[in-house]
Order: structure tokens, then C-alpha cells, then sequence
């Protein structure tokens, strides 16, 4: 056999094993060494298997990555992105889309749950960083209400309605109806600003001033309206603002 066929053959070997070991490794590293040891690309390429003709299962996980980098850099990014997004990307077919997405899913509520514990409703900053990541994102304004007990302990919180962009419409007394359904002793009202600026507009100050005097005149004080802006927050009380 001529050196050229040789040196051929072993090129040909040489990729057929670089594309083996590019689809193999992260799962035989995996069961040799566990899961901490895979980079983010590795973690999600044991979840897409298989490649396609022209990508590997790690060349499709970096793309995922880029795509959510758009957002916010490293695994976090890929919590932002939707399942049409995500279909977007060659390799990507619905049943794997609609499992990354709900990875995201439940790794914003691990985390929210891992958070909750020091979560401190007598401090504005830890309610925002608390929500932060379920608002932020947003490209609609939303409004949550927080039902507290008389020690500032959580009851419940529930998103009560979805608006525009730059705008919500919803009904104080409706507000007030849920919070006395809770039995509660104080409220927080919390929404986002999708264009990220948490600074208070002149309609959140009015809106803000009347759910105040309501709750007073029912007896459930509005403790503070916290703005979510995009890794940024307006604290009412912090500013004075629910007089």
C-alpha cells in the first residue's frame, strides 16, 4: 500500500473517531466522572443524543448557548428561550424543545425555592432579587400581588394580570377581594417595566396612592409596590413614596 493511501486511511479513521468521540464522550465521562465534570455544551448534548449529518450533539448544544447568550451569558440565557427559539436551531425538533424549555423551567424554581427561605419581605431588595428573574424577562407588563400575615410572612403570591408594553388595566377592588380571600394583614404589589428602566412613572405614583388610602380604608395596608426592571428595581417604600 503507497504511503498516500496510508496516510489517507489514517485521516479517515482519525475523523471517524473524532466524530465517535465527540458524540460519546460527554455520556462515558459522565458515567466515569459524573455530571459536574461535563462543560454546559456536554450537559446539553447528553440530553439532545443525537446530531445531525453535519452537527454533533455538542456543536448543537453551543448553539443553544449562543442563542441564549442573547439574553444573559452562560446557562441562565437558556432559560429565556422559547420553545419557538429554540426550534429555530438545526437539530432541535419539538420533543427537544419543549424538554429544554421546561429544563429552564424548573431551574428558575429550584432556584426560586432555594431563595425563599431568607426571603425578607420587611427588605424591598431581597422581594426584587426574589422576582427578579420570574419578571424580568417579560416583554408585557405584569402585575403580582403578595398577600403577607401580620409578621410579613408570605401567605401567597399570584400574578393577577398581563397587560401591554407599556401599560396595565386592572381593578383595585379586585385586588383587595384577593387579598382579603387570603386573610391578609399587609400586601406588596409588584410589576415590570419590559423596557428594563425601573424608575416610577406618574400613572404607577397615582395608582400606588390609591391602592394605599383603599387598604387603609379595609384595613390591609399596602406595605410597598416594587418595580422590576431588568436587573434593577424601584422600591416604594425604599423611597418614601406610600405616603
Amino acid at each position: 500500500m503507497s504511503e498516500d493511501k496510508k496516510t489517507n486511511r489514517s485521516l479517515a479513521a482519525m475523523k471517524k473517531f473524532e466524530d465517535f468521540d465527540s458524540q460519546m464522550l460527554p455520556f462515558e465521562r459522565f458515567k466515569e466522572f459524573g455530571a459536574r465534570s461535563l462543560t454546559d455544551a456536554e450537559l446539553l448534548a447528553i440530553l439532545i443524543r443525537c446530531g445531525t449529518k453535519d452537527k454533533t450533539p455538542i456543536q448543537i448544544g453551543k448553539e443553544i448557548l449562543k442563542e441564549g447568550a442573547h439574553y444573559e451569558r452562560g446557562l441562565s440565557g437558556i432559560t429565556h428561550l422559547s420553545v419557538d427559539e429554540l426550534l429555530k436551531i438545526s437539530g432541535i425538533g419539538e420533543v427537544k424543545a419543549i424538554q429544554i424549555n421546561c429544563i429552564g423551567e424548573l431551574s428558575r424554581r429550584i432556584s426560586m425555592q432555594k431563595a425563599k427561605p431568607s426571603l425578607d419581605f420587611s427588605n424591598p431588595g431581597t422581594i426584587a432579587f426574589y422576582y427578579m428573574e420570574q419578571l424580568r424577562h417579560e416583554e408585557t407588563e405584569v402585575f403580582m400581588l403578595i398577600s403577607l400575615n401580620r409578621k410579613l410572612r408570605l401567605i401567597n403570591d399570584k400574578i393577577l394580570y398581563r397587560g401591554f408594553v407599556d401599560k396595565i388595566e386592572f381593578s383595585p377592588k379586585d385586588i383587595f377581594r384577593q387579598a382579603l380571600r387570603s386573610e391578609a394583614s399587609y400586601i406588596v404589589i409588584l410589576h415590570n417595566h419590559p423596557s428594563g428602566d425601573a424608575r416610577a412613572s406618574l400613572a404607577d405614583k397615582r395608582t400606588t396612592a390609591n391602592l394605599y388610602e383603599m387598604g387603609k380604608s379595609l384595613g390591609i395596608e399596602l406595605y410597598d409596590h416594587v418595580i422590576i426592571g431588568d436587573n434593577t428595581y424601584t422600591s416604594f417604600r425604599e423611597l418614601d413614596l406610600l405616603k
